[in-house]
């Protein structure tokens, strides 16, 4: 068994932006109501002609191209969403046909808005064990089109996009660069979040999931540290579920990062599920906000109450 390492990331955001303005000719809203309760100031939003997989595989190849890399040397594909309207092929088959892949291992990933962090975590154990040399891993979202855009509480969060990372195994003498990954759920409190019915409408008790993250969230995502052997001190970069600007913020700061910079992608793009990790940490490395080898703390929260968390060194 060797270690595994992200060695690329890439993100790809739809051309349409809803600002909170025109959210407000369309509901009971205003721009200072949506600040003050969750920090969006505008969204992507991908238009009917824009399926899940398309925004997925426009990341994935950012990805590769980051990474010097193409689409046949990867040999296991990984796609984390939970709005993926057709079932089969899958998006992941999807993704790789889009690419011009060979022959990956193709599979989705359903943990709502902890999903990319649920496929790094599959995909480094997948490295490790030796079943794949090099993974190409998305989560990629399409919320806009499971809102429901008469329910104020909601439509003003969300947002469409991906983000990508390749993953490939450590050389001999290298230290791994994706640490061991926490993970769990409160499956009695799955219902806090939900994506149900025909067509299918995103809904939540905000209250509920709010102080389930503030409270309980801090001292697992400090166990994810301990796991990496990091202390928060050393994180360079905190990137948390982009769910709400009122949960960010807290529970970063009982995290104890002191010395991190905290992901704000939600102000921008709003609640973009499972794109929300990858896409907001390739925007800090685009803009050269992190250093390579710097340690990363990732953490997915959310639907099904699920959670999951890693320490990465940056590449």
């Amino acid at each position: 068994m060797t270690g595994s390492r992200v060695v690329a990331l890439g993100h790809y955001q739809p051309a349409k932006v809803l600002t909170n303005d025109d959210l407000a000719a369309m509901v009971d809203t205003s721009d200072e109501w949506i600040t003050s309760r969750v920090g969006i100031r505008t969204r992507h939003v991908a238009g009917p002609d824009e399926p899940v997989d398309e925004l997925a595989a426009h990341a994935g190849a950012k990805a590769l191209a980051a990474a010097g890399l193409t689409p046949a040397d990867v040999d296991l594909v990984l796609v984390a969403t939970s709005t993926a309207i057709n079932r089969s092929p899958n998006m992941a088959a999807r993704v790789a046909a889009r690419l011009g892949m060979k022959s990956p291992a193709v599979m989705d990933l359903n943990v709502v808005c902890s999903g990319f962090t649920h496929a790094l975590a599959t995909a480094d154990h997948a490295v490790r064990a030796g079943s794949a040399t090099r993974a190409l891993v998305i989560g990629a979202d399409k919320m806009a089109e499971i809102a429901d855009w008469a329910d104020r509480t909601t439509c003003v969060l969300v947002g469409d996009g991906a983000g990508a990372a390749v993953v490939e195994a450590c050389a001999d003498a290298e230290e791994p660069g994706i640490g061991p990954v926490l993970w769990g759920s409160v499956p009695e409190m799955g219902h806090a979040v939900r994506i149900e019915g025909t067509p299918p409408r995103f809904a939540q008790e905000g209250q509920s999931v709010y102080r389930w993250a503030t409270t309980q969230l801090p001292p697992i995502a400090r166990q994810v540290c301990e796991r990496a052997g990091v202390t928060p001190e050393e994180l360079a970069a905190v990137v948390l579920h982009q769910a709400n600007l009122r949960i960010i913020e807290p529970v970063a700061q009982k995290i104890g990062a002191v010395n991190a910079v905290i992901a704000r992608d939600v102000v921008d793009s709003g609640n973009t599920s499972a794109a929300s990790i990858p896409m907001a940490l390739s925007k800090l490395i685009e803009r050269g906000e992190i250093e390579s080898g710097a340690p990363v703390l990732l953490f997915g929260f959310g639907g099904n109450l699920s959670y999951a968390g890693q320490v990465i060194r940056c590449p």
